[in-house]
């Protein structure tokens, strides 16, 4: 009988063991984590479920009963040490589990601060697993003081929340503004306003030269000589894909797992999926960072592994909960050289629309649903409206299409 090993019980991989059973494969499948919870959502950790909102069991993609009533093998806790490509064997511990297909949903993992600039101190913490969380939820009491190094949305997102629940808040962006490596300033300057109408702290254009402290984080000191007196500190200066254990088997790597449009590694019995994997995309190569993407990917990556041979068409869109705002991002804006602002019907609402010369690249989306959707549907169908059409308020959103 086949069998079919997936490792990573995130997102990606409960997706793809899902749409396995789904589409009727009736061969062996196990799900490998080295987590001890079943697969969860992340998005709401640092968010919700932090805020004490969600319970840990709404947290669960699927209920745990799940995996067992569609004979799907969750082995969780489980650290797989390597891949042995030739036997087709992946090693864990003492034991070699057979596969015949293999995925990799490997995710991704957070970038740390070095050692040496005090990113080992206690107190220092990042934040992307249920145990990251669980671990920082009692540093948020009213009346103390967090760093937060990197303005970018895993940064900001920490912000609002730290400031939710009555905690002094410093941001610290080594680049020029938030969000810069992502977004336009316009979009910069919209959560900038909005963080500090919060009462945020933030220093842009400023580095972190090292955290102090005896054993536990006390003090920050910024590459401009500024000294920070602080309880604790979150980091969240992006991620890195989890290709380790593809790269010491020795799969090609190029910005992640390097695959196919199929979804199919170097090594045509193992394939990849999510954070992890880098795939082709309008002539280069892109590997996404969302939860969209590690579904359809997943479900794409899952038909092929029985047959369908079937490209993986992307459809990049994302968000982000601030306050009571609602981000809402469609499309890549990579290479935009224009962007066109669009106020909403409702206070605070807008929308940017990015502009590579008279093609419609994305849309940043403020608490304004409606645009985010048209702009969604119109970038995936290839159209571009005219920028002043965009611009001009009095031309309803829908005749653009």
């Amino acid at each position: 009988m086949s069998h079919i090993v997936v490792i990573g019980a995130g997102q990606a991989g409960s997706s793809l063991v899902a749409k396995l059973r789904n589409s009727g494969f009736d061969g062996r499948v196990t799900l490998i984590g080295e987590e001890t919870a079943p697969p969860y959502q992340r998005p709401p950790l640092s968010k919700a479920y932090l805020l004490g909102e969600m319970t840990l069991e709404r947290l669960y993609l699927r209920p745990e009963s799940f995996y067992a009533d569609n004979d799907i093998t969750l082995r969780l806790g489980a650290r797989v040490d390597a891949i042995d490509r030739n036997a087709r064997e992946v090693v864990i511990g003492d034991e070699r589990l057979k596969y015949d297909q293999l995925a990799l949903t490997t995710g991704s993992t957070p970038r740390r601060l070095p050692a040496a600039i005090g990113g080992a101190l206690d107190g220092v913490h990042v934040v992307r697993t249920l145990e990251d969380v669980d671990r920082i939820e009692p540093e948020f009491s009213k009346g103390r003081r967090v760093l937060i190094v990197g303005g970018g949305y895993i940064g900001l997102e920490a912000a609002a929340v730290a400031s939710k629940k009555g905690v002094a808040v410093t941001v610290v962006e080594m680049a020029d503004r938030i969000l810069q490596r992502v977004a336009a300033p316009e979009t910069s300057d919209y959560f900038r306003n909005l963080h500090t109408s919060h009462g945020v702290n933030i220093i842009e254009g400023v580095g972190l030269e090292t955290l102090t402290g005896e054993g536990r984080v006390s003090g920050a000191r910024l590459s401009d000589g500024t000294e920070l007196e602080v309880d604790f500190v979150i980091v969240g200066v992006g991620i890195a894909p989890g290709s380790a254990l593809a790269d010491a088997a020795g799969l090609e790597i190029d910005n992640g797992i390097k695959t196919d449009a199929q979804g199919r590694s170097s090594d045509p019995a193992i394939w990849a999926a999510g954070d992890c994997a880098s795939f082709p995309y309008r002539g280069g190569r892109i590997r996404l960072e969302s939860v969209p993407n590690a579904i359809d990917q997943a479900e794409v990556v899952a038909r092929n592994m029985m047959g369908e041979g079937a490209d993986y068409v992307a459809k990049p869109w994302f968000w982000s909960d601030q306050y009571d705002v609602k981000l809402q991002i469609a499309g890549l804006n990579s290479g935009y050289d224009n962007v066109v602002t669009r106020p909403g019907d409702k206070d605070g609402s807008v929308s940017y629309w990015y502009y590579q010369g008279d093609t419609l690249l994305a849309v940043d989306a403020m608490n304004d649903p409606r645009a985010y959707m048209i702009g969604k549907r119109l970038i995936e169908g290839g159209k571009s409206p005219d920028r002043g059409s965009v611009a001009d308020t009095n031309i309803e959103l829908k005749s653009l299409m």
